[in-house]
């Protein structure tokens, strides 16, 4: 994650990873081996950045196999709002202005939402 260089005072940042390349959000069948943040990843964003919302391009931010506990303590540690399944195929790496916009829906955790970057 320190590869990244991610400086103070960023608040936003979308990944977009081999799910892109691999084109897993075009597939039918859910793929458990997508790309995601482990939990040291989680830990290094919360204690070295100013990040309050992540996007990712597949279903989940945080990696299968740790994926509970990830989102656990993203939420719980900073309420950092993650924004899943993203599709970033044309997207080139810079900087944007990021427009969610979500559905309103009463008594959920979350809602379907359509995001719109503009350079």
């Amino acid at each position: 994650m320190k590869s990244l260089h991610i400086p103070k005072g960023v608040r936003r940042v979308l990944f977009r990873t081999l799910n892109t390349d691999r084109r897993l959000m075009f597939e039918k069948e859910f793929d458990s081996s997508f790309t995601g943040f482990m939990m040291d990843g989680a830990k290094w964003l919360v204690a070295n950045t100013d990040i309050k919302l992540i996007g990712l391009d597949y279903l989940s931010f945080a990696a299968y196999e740790e994926a509970p506990e990830t989102h656990k303590f993203i939420l719980e540690e900073r309420d950092i709002i993650p924004v899943e399944a993203l599709k970033l195929d044309d997207v080139e790496v810079g900087v944007y202005s990021l427009h969610c916009l979500p559905l309103r829906l009463l008594g959920a955790e979350g809602a379907p939402t359509r995001c719109i970057l503009i350079k």
